[in-house]
C-alpha cells in the first residue's frame, strides 16, 4: 500500500465517506448506461501500446499506456467472457489481502464499478477516495472493453504507489451475482496474478536503414508439453559464409492464441571454437539434449511477456556473422502452462532486423546476476534473505568497446553506456532482499 512507501506530496484532505458514496453510485449508474450505449468496434490498439494476458486462458487481456506529463497510467481491460464482474488491482507481493482494487460487479440486474481496498483479512471496503477513474466501457464482438485511469501517486494511504520496477497485478473473476461490494468473498474467487513493468521508459524510435533485412528464429510448429513449465530449445543455422552484420532491432513473434502461454524467449549464439552443433529440437532439460548445446550462451535477443520491440541506438548494433562468429543459434522458449493444455501447437520466436551497413560501434550485452543453484533457496520462516554477488577485476578488465566502423572509440569506453577503467579493482556488490 502507498502508506508504507509513498513519496512526499501535496494532497487535498480525504473526501467524506458520504461524498464518496454518492460519487460511487453515480459512477455505477454511468457504467450501466455506457455498457448499453457504447456498442461497436474495439478501441484502437495504437492508443495502448503495451499488452499482456492476465490469466492462462487469455480471457482477460490488459493493455495500457503511460503518460509522464499526467503522471498517470491509462488501462484498457478486455474481458472476453464476462460473467458477473471481476476484481483488478495491485498489491505488494500479489496477495489479495491489503490490496488496491478496481471492482466491477453485478447484482444480476445492474452493473457497478468502483475503487476499493481489502484489509488484512481480505474484506473489501469502498475507498473514500475514488482514484480508479472510469473513462468508458464498450462492447465488441470479442468482449467488453473497460477503460480507466490511475495516477502514479494518489496520496491515499489505501492506494498502491505505482513506480519503477515490477508490479504485481492481481485479478479475480466473479462467477455469481453479489448484492454488494462487501458481500464479495475474495477467498472463493477464481483469480491469479501477473507480474509486469507498468512504467516503461519514454524512448524515441530511431530511423531504420533502407538496406534492413529480417530473419525469423521460430519454433517449428512444436506441440507444447502438457505440463506447467517447459523450456524448449531449438537450434537454427545461419547461411554458409554469412558475413558480419549488425542487429539493429528485434521483436517477438507469438503464435496467435498462445499469448498467455509464451512467457519469455531468448536467442543465443553458440561458441565459435566449435565447427558444428547438433540441430536439436526438444525440451532443454531432456537427457536427449546434446551436451554441446550448453556452449550456446551468448545472448543476441531476449523478450519477456509485456515487452515491445527493442531498438538499438543509431550509432550501434549487435554484431553477428563473419569471422570469429558461430553460424549456430539456439532459440529458448519458456512455456508457462498452469492449466496443462494438451495438443497446443506453437511457432513462436523472435524476428531479427539487421543491416550489412555496419554502425560505428558494436553493441554488447552484459548479464548481471547469480547462477541458479540450490544455495539460492530462501530458508523457511525467514523475514528477509540477502544474496550478494561480486564483479571482480577479472570481469571489469574485459569491458571495452570494439570498433566496427571508422569511428574507433578509446579503450574502456562503450557506446551510450557506462565506462570502466581497464583493470579496475573495484568490487561491485549487488544485494537482493526478499
Amino acid at each position: 500500500m502507498q502508506s508504507s512507501r509513498s513519496k512526499p506530496c501535496s494532497c487535498p484532505s480525504l473526501k467524506l465517506r458520504e461524498v464518496a458514496s454518492m460519487y460511487f453510485t453515480m459512477v455505477a449508474a454511468f457504467l450501466v448506461i455506457l455498457v448499453v450505449a457504447l456498442q461497436g468496434s474495439a478501441p484502437r490498439q495504437s492508443n495502448f501500446p503495451y499488452k499482456v494476458p492476465l490469466d492462462p486462458q487469455g480471457l482477460l487481456e490488459l493493455s495500457w499506456n503511460v503518460s509522464y506529463p499526467e503522471q498517470a497510467v491509462h488501462f484498457q481491460l478486455l474481458i472476453r467472457e464476462l460473467q458477473f464482474g471481476l476484481l483488478f488491482g495491485m498489491s505488494d507481493r500479489g496477495e489479495f489481502e491489503n490490496a488496491d482494487l478496481a471492482v466491477l460487479w453485478s447484482d444480476g440486474h445492474n452493473s457497478y464499478f468502483g475503487d476499493a481496498w481489502s484489509d488484512a483479512k481480505g474484506q473489501l471496503h469502498m475507498d473514500s477516495q475514488q482514484d480508479y477513474q472510469l473513462l468508458g466501457a464498450r462492447r465488441a464482438p470479442e468482449g467488453l472493453y473497460l477503460l480507466f485511469r490511475r495516477a502514479f501517486s494518489t496520496c491515499d494511504p489505501k492506494d498502491y504507489l505505482i513506480e519503477d520496477g515490477t508490479v504485481h497485478l492481481i485479478y479475480g473473476i466473479l462467477e455469481k451475482p453479489v448484492r454488494s461490494l462487501q458481500a464479495i468473498n475474495i477467498s472463493a474467487l477464481h483469480g491469479g496474478l501477473q507480474r509486469v513493468q507498468l512504467l516503461k521508459p519514454n524512448i524515441s524510435i530511431p530511423q531504420l536503414p533502407r538496406d534492413m533485412k529480417t530473419m525469423e528464429i521460430t519454433a517449428p510448429d512444436v506441440v507444447i508439453p502438457s505440463q506447467e513449465t517447459t523450456y524448449w530449445c531449438y537450434m537454427a543455422e545461419l547461411p554458409e559464409g554469412f558475413p558480419k552484420h549488425h542487429i539493429i532491432m528485434y521483436e517477438p513473434v507469438v503464435t496467435a492464441g498462445n499469448e498467455a502461454l509464451v512467457h519469455h524467449m531468448e536467442v543465443f549464439q553458440c561458441a565459435a571454437h566449435f565447427d558444428s552443433f547438433p540441430l536439436y529440437n526438444g525440451p532443454c532439460d531432456s537427457k536427449m539434449k546434446p551436451e554441446r548445446l550448453n556452449y550456446c550462451r551468448h545472448v543476441l535477443a531476449a523478450w519477456a511477456m509485456g515487452a515491445q520491440a527493442f531498438y538499438y541506438p543509431e550509432e550501434a548494433g549487435l554484431a553477428f556473422g563473419g569471422p570469429g562468429s558461430s553460424r549456430y543459434l539456439r532459440l529458448e522458449i519458456h512455456y508457462h502452462n498452469p492449466l496443462v493444455f494438451k495438443g497446443r501447437r506453437d511457432s513462436s520466436g523472435i524476428r531479427l532486423y539487421y543491416t550489412a551497413t555496419l554502425r560505428p560501434y558494436d553493441a554488447g550485452i552484459m548479464e548481471l546476476g547469480l547462477v541458479y543453484t540450490p544455495v539460492m533457496a530462501i530458508p523457511p520462516g525467514e523475514e528477509s534473505f540477502i544474496l550478494t554477488g561480486y564483479c571482480t577485476d577479472k570481469c571489469t578488465q574485459l569491458v571495452s568497446a570494439v570498433p566496427s566502423g571508422p569511428a574507433a572509440p578509446q579503450r574502456g569506453k562503450v557506446a551510450r553506456g557506462f565506462s570502466l577503467a581497464p583493470g579496475s579493482t573495484n568490487l561491485q556488490a549487488a544485494n537482493l532482499k526478499f
